[in-house]
């Protein structure tokens, strides 16, 4: 058994050594990726303390119907999903909200929203991203991989311009990375604050001057759908820690 476990193990060293695809920790400062390994330093943990907080209050509770957090190992890995239209991490916890809970949604980036996403995707740390498939999130693929290439805004820039062409390359003092998605929610230093994917994706329309798309609309939904299976099989650490 220790023979296999051993095999199993370089195995899987030489898979990581022989993918070209690199997390965005790790084209961090030495300083900011001991920042996000160490739990007792890590910028989230206020907001992961409210997650816990949150997540047993109320008569229909999540602990309720979910028991521990710890029990829903794994479940962050699966996003996004096609449940009548897709739906993000955050995009389940706000229906969980209306639908089991009856309580009013809360508004993009909402503190206690954030801090039940950062919650729950903590369970899957070290786990790989495994996106679901379907012909519904196909479709929403193809069009986020489409988003992804082309070219926006008046600085007529595209996300692979950015993150496959100039991967490595420094903008503003900072490595720019290959744009997985392996350790959202995060903390960025910039923002001081935890923040979602679509934050960041909302941050870079801005940066390249285009059009804003609208929270949860069905371009973020697709692109981010595209960048799940970019991603897959990358290791999670979340809630993650960038400049």
């Amino acid at each position: 058994m220790k023979a296999a476990w051993l095999l199993l193990l370089a195995f899987a060293f030489v898979a990581q050594a022989d993918d070209p695809r690199r997390s965005g920790r790790d084209t961090m400062s030495p300083a900011l990726r001991v920042l996000q390994a160490d739990d007792g330093q890590h910028p989230a943990q206020l907001a992961l303390a409210l997650g816990r907080d949150l997540w047993g209050q109320g008569a229909k509770s999540c602990a309720s119907c979910h028991g521990e957090p710890e029990k829903l190992r794994g479940a962050a890995t699966r996003y996004p999903a096609f449940d009548q239209g897709l739906v993000n991490l955050p995009g389940r916890i706000q229906r969980c909200r209306t639908r089991h809970q009856q309580q009013p949604d809360w508004a993009p980036e909402a503190e206690p929203l954030l801090a039940l996403t950062a919650l729950v995707a903590q369970q899957s740390r070290g786990l790989p991203l495994s996106p679901p498939r379907g012909t519904e999130l196909d479709t929403a693929a193809a069009q986020g991989e489409r988003l992804y290439m082309t070219r926006l805004g008046a600085l007529n820039l595209s996300c692979a311009q950015c993150h496959d062409e100039r991967a490595g390359l420094r903008l503003g003092g900072s490595v720019i990375p290959q744009g997985h998605v392996d350790d959202y929610p995060a903390f960025r230093l910039e923002w001081q604050s935890l923040g979602s994917l679509q934050r960041r994706l909302r941050g870079c329309f801005s940066g390249v001057r285009a059009r804003m798309p609208d929270w949860d609309s069905a371009e973020l939904l697709a692109l981010e759908t595209y960048l799940a299976r970019r991603s897959a099989g990358m290791a999670m650490q979340p809630p993650g820690v960038r400049p």
